[in-house]
Order: C-alpha cells, then structure tokens, then sequence
C-alpha cells in the first residue's frame, strides 16, 4: 500500500465515520466505477488501526463527558452517570445480536449490490430531510429511546444506510435534544468500534499481519485520527443548526448515481 492509498484511505474512514454518508455505501460506488472490478481486500491490522482512530477521535472530542461518566460510575450516589453508561449498553445489544449472528447472512446477500446501495441512500436522504422538518423537543434519553436508537444502529449495517444518520435522526425523531443526540450517538458506537476490533483480532489471530509498512499503518492512523476528529466536530455543529438535508442532498444524487449505474 502506497502513502497515499493509506492516506485517502485513512481519510475517508476518519470522514464517513461520522458524517451522514455512508462508508459501506461508498465503498460498493467506488468498487463499481473500477470497472466492476472488486478492490482487494485490505490488510486486516490498516483496517484495525483506523477504525482504532476514530474510536480515538471520538474519545478526543468527547473526552471531558468520558471522564465525568467513568468518575461518576464509580461514585454511589451519581445514579445519573450509571445510568447514562447503562442506556449505552442497551442501545448496543441490537447491533451485538445482529454483528455476532447474522452480519455475515447480511453481507453475503446484500454484499456490494449497487441497486440496494442505491436504494438505501436514498432512503438515508429522506431520513435526514425529514428530520430536519421535525419539531424540535428536548426529551432525555430514557432507556426506550436508547433501545430505539440501538435499533437504527443496528438497521444501518445494511451497505446505504448511514449509522451516524440513523442513529442521529432517530434520536431527533423520537424527541432527543439535538446536541444529546449528536453526543448519544457518538459516545454508544466507541464500545462497539472496540468490540468489533477485538472480534477481528480473536477470529483471525497472526492474518492480520501483512505486508503493509509501519509508515503506511501511520499514515492511514494519523489521516483517520486527524479527519475524525474534524469530522465529529463539525457534525455535531451541524446537528444543533439543523443543516442535516445538506446531506440528504448529497446522499439522494449519490443514491441516484448508483442506481443508475447498477442498472446500465
């Protein structure tokens, strides 16, 4: 892997990570407009080393709010910080049932199908414009709007289907406030980024070592570390000035695009 293969790799993990787009979607877009062609399959520790990025940036960005939770966890009488941690794991167990049991099911007949890919973006699009038109609210996450939320999470493993966009919206649909939606959102997939790579690390043990370079492995780290951290930054400034349908723009033309090449 070049430098700068690990560079826009590491880039545009950082980027779709958090904004509303669609990582997988993005993925099966590029692959059809290589001719057809199917990308290699990247070394498993670069894969590993830029997920681990943006778990960082979310930790980065959110790092004052960990820390009162993990203090707080601690200290008996803050039922408020236990809580919250406990809303988290509820909201996780949609996505852990679906990741432990049927992501390969789902991977292997959905795949890099670009009809579906086109299909799902478009429907992310509606998602995000309609959100923006919904009333505003200030509800608190309770543990039934956790368990919601958990469950567009866990919807979006489908290729189209952003997680931020359908964690956020959901969020906002059922009442959140928009900076607790942004801040719920990002904070619940740090367990999941971290389990996902444990997984990946305990199923293929000595095959994540390949023949990628140490530079490389830096350069995709720095490059997902640095772009996730503006990424998350600016999308939860977006969230609170209700400019989610600027994506919802871009998500329908991606969408259309990719229908139409699926189908030419």
């Amino acid at each position: 892997m070049s430098f700068w293969e690990a560079l826009l790799l590491g880039i545009i993990q950082g980027l779709t990570e958090f904004l509303p787009v669609s990582s997988s979607g993005h993925l099966a877009l590029f692959t059809a407009l290589l001719c057809g062609e199917t990308l290699p399959e990247e070394n498993l520790l670069f894969t590993i080393l830029v997920h681990a990025a943006t778990a960082l940036a979310t930790m980065i960005v959110f790092r004052k709010d960990i820390t009162k939770l993990i203090q707080g966890f601690f200290q008996k009488e803050n039922t408020i910080a236990r809580h919250y941690i406990g809303k988290i794991a509820v909201s996780m167990f949609p996505a852990v049932v679906v990741g432990l049991f049927f992501e390969e099911e789902i991977t292997s007949l959905f795949g890099l199908n670009l009809a579906l890919v086109g299909a799902m973006l478009c429907l992310t699009a509606l998602l995000l414009f309609f959100t923006d038109r919904a009333s505003e609210k200030q509800q608190a996450i309770t543990y039934k709007i956790a368990l919601i939320i958990g469950l567009a999470q866990a919807v979006a493993i489908l290729p189209g289907i952003s997680r931020s966009g359908a964690t956020i919206a959901t969020a906002l649909l059922v009442g959140a406030a928009r900076p607790e939606a942004a801040r719920f959102s990002f904070l619940m997939v740090i367990p999941l980024i971290l389990g996902s790579m444990a997984k990946t690390l305990l199923d293929n043990g000595s095959a994540i070592f390949g023949t990628i370079d140490t530079f490389s492995l830096l350069t995709g780290f720095v490059a997902a570390l640095v772009s996730g951290v503006l990424a998350c930054t600016w999308m939860i400034s977006i969230v609170k000035k209700s400019k989610l349908s600027y994506f919802a723009v871009y998500c329908l033309t991606v969408g259309i695009i990719a229908s139409i090449i699926a189908w030419t």
